[in-house]
């Protein structure tokens, strides 16, 4: 039995559908500072993770998510590629890397700053690619 050509052609169609959400790009990207390559979001701020959080579980809510902004997931993003959505307790979604849930810090006013380095005597640390 042979598949006719329109045949073929629509299951070819509604097979790449799929596909870009399996390569999404990361939620992250790398940029430069004055202590290395760190992953930084889409405008470029520097991330941090915090000592803690345990796998996929962040312990910064309320005042301590106000001075360190989580890199927020948005309905329809996929993990991949040592990135994951975890659940925060207020229910909204926030993207980890390699299990470690990823911030920004509110005092960092311009790409390249890397002022929460070291805060909470050492407790917040770059996020390294």
């Amino acid at each position: 039995m042979t598949t006719s050509p329109i045949r073929l052609a629509l299951t070819l169609a509604v097979s790449l559908a799929f596909i870009p959400a399996a390569f999404a790009a990361p939620p992250t990207k790398t940029g430069k500072t004055d202590k290395g390559n760190v992953l930084t979001d889409a405008k470029g701020m520097t991330l941090y993770t915090f000592d803690k959080d345990t796998d996929g579980k962040s312990a910064c809510n309320g005042p301590c998510a106000t001075n360190w902004p989580v890199l927020k997931a948005e309905a329809g993003d996929a993990s991949g590629d040592g990135y994951t959505i975890i659940t925060r307790d207020d229910g909204s979604k926030q993207w980890a890397y390699k299990g470690k849930p990823l911030y920004t810090f509110a005092k960092d006013t311009k790409p390249g700053d890397v002022t929460g380095d070291g805060f909470l005597n050492g407790a917040w640390h770059l996020a390294m690619p």
